[in-house]
């Protein structure tokens, strides 16, 4: 009996010694955790710029509402930390060839940012329709001169849905006399931003009680200008090479129907993949083109394989020259200039 005593009590000693420093172990653990947490996770607020402006339009940021919603768009795109480096590296590609229509066209060039937010400078598809970069939906791409039919979507043509969108800004302008007001327009439609100053009896956007999607709409244009102009200042170190590169491309007019875009894309020393990658804007496999319609093909310059060369070659991706021509080809600086 004593026997068993003396074992229970051994066994009991053995229990609160292992709980004791279990317990005092997990505690160390968590303590050293937290240590460790504190000493290497860091989450900055940030500080808000005092002269940012949209198009020359300066934003009045001491006004509290203005500031508290730039602030909101500023934190929301500086820490979806992968989402805002793509747009680094696709603007590094597609920028060079959207600023030069701008410019052509009398357009601010902060409006190449729209392109940015409305698709991320992809040619994506809304629920309701909006298709490309610019996310026309068909009618308003139809009323701004772009070909959209089952052969042919020229939403998904960059440099024609970017001269189609500047006429819409210059319509805007026409009517609205404001930058920011004309880039608010682009989400609400002209007539709701038009009825709306009307209704509230104010001049400027920053006035204007708006749905939660416009009223964020130009502070999350602010905020994404201002992250890809001054990167570093929002944590963000990206090196050259670590930008998509313009790929250079010559073109090849066609002017007759095309039975076959496998073999044509072959016979121009391409595949298939590569000719709709740069011509998105061909929906189909082949082209009808009863009209005798010209059309310009973009197709990849030889080495256009050659990633290293491409990316040494990343700071002078396109050139206002090459926008010229594509537009002197296409006859689209009809009337390009503001008045």
């Amino acid at each position: 009996m004593r026997k068993i005593i003396f074992v229970c009590i051994g066994l009991g000693a053995i229990f609160l010694t292992y709980t004791f420093f279990s317990f005092s172990s997990k505690k160390n653990d968590d303590k050293s955790f937290q240590d460790e947490f504190n000493a290497n996770y860091k989450v900055f607020s940030l500080n808000i710029p005092k002269d940012i402006n949209f198009s020359g339009d300066l934003v009045p940021i001491n006004n509290f509402d203005v500031r508290e919603s730039l602030d909101r768009e500023l934190l929301l795109n500086t820490y979806f930390q992968s989402q805002t480096i793509m747009l680094h590296k696709r603007a590094n590609r597609w920028f060079p060839i959207i600023e030069p229509i701008l410019k052509q066209q009398g357009v601010p060039d902060d409006f190449k940012y729209i392109a940015l937010i409305e698709s991320n400078l992809t040619n994506v598809v809304s629920p309701a329709g909006a298709t490309g970069f610019w996310q026309f939906i068909e009618s308003t791409g139809k009323n701004y001169g772009l070909e959209i039919n089952d052969e042919v979507d020229e939403r998904y043509n960059v440099e024609k849905s970017t001269v189609a969108a500047c006429k819409y800004f210059k319509d805007a302008y026409k009517e609205l006399h404001n930058w920011t007001l004309v880039a608010s327009s682009y989400n609400l439609g002209l007539g709701g931003i038009s009825n709306q100053l009307n209704n509230q009896k104010v001049k400027s956007y920053y006035d204007l009680l708006l749905n939660q999607e416009t009223a964020r709409y130009v502070f999350r244009l602010l905020a994404v200008k201002e992250i890809i102009s001054h990167p570093k200042n929002y944590g963000y170190i990206i090196r050259k090479k670590d930008l998509y590169p313009f790929i250079p491309t010559y073109n090849v007019k066609i002017d007759s129907a095309v039975t076959n875009f496998t073999d044509f894309a072959i016979a121009n020393n391409v595949n298939y993949k590569m000719l709709k990658l740069f011509n998105p804007w061909l929906r189909k496999s082949s082209l009808t083109n009863a009209s005798h319609k010209e059309y310009i093909i973009k197709l990849p310059k030889k080495g256009y394989t050659d990633y290293d060369k491409l990316e040494a070659s990343i700071n002078n991706t396109y050139s206002s020259e090459d926008s010229i021509k594509f537009f002197h080809s296409e006859n689209l600086i009809k009337d390009s200039i503001l008045k």
